[in-house]
């Protein structure tokens, strides 16, 4: 071969193995990401079909139901409310009326399959994107027209 074959050869080579490294990394960025949604955007169909996601919103009053190590509860943004399902400890700050974010899968049955569960650490804190959907929940029922 001469020099020249053997650079270009070297730098086709550096350019797949580039390729292929950017390739891998940007697949492994993908199955980690975890997409934030509402109740209502759940109830609307606006939820990734088969990927995890993560919704957040209050847990609704009176619904944290405990049978061994599983619990089930409601996540509501006071407009729609999505029932769900969680096995293993819950966090020390998970309680009924307080805001959190749950992150798995919708199942076929309706019920979100939730493989972690995040608690707000005080009162004064909820995620952004929660937030701003209790508030345009809240001036969705405040509207004229509005039941």
């Amino acid at each position: 071969m001469k020099p020249r074959q053997k650079r270009i050869a070297l730098i086709v080579g550096g350019l797949a193995s580039l390729a292929i490294a950017a390739g891998l990394a940007l697949n492994a960025l993908d199955s980690n990401i975890a997409l934030y949604v509402t109740p209502s955007e759940v109830a609307a169909g606006k939820a990734p079909q088969g990927k995890a996601f993560r919704i957040g919103g209050l847990v609704k009053e009176g619904s944290v139901k405990r049978t061994d190590m599983t619990v089930r509860f409601v996540m509501t943004d006071m407009v729609k409310e999505i029932p769900v399902a969680y096995t293993g400890i819950l966090p020390d700050l998970f309680r009924d009326g307080k805001g959190a974010v749950v992150q798995g899968r919708l199942g076929v049955d309706g019920v979100f399959a939730a493989s972690e569960v995040l608690a707000k650490h005080d009162e004064n804190y909820m995620p952004p994107e929660a937030a701003a959907a209790l508030k345009q929940a809240q001036q969705g029922q405040n509207a004229p027209g509005a039941k």
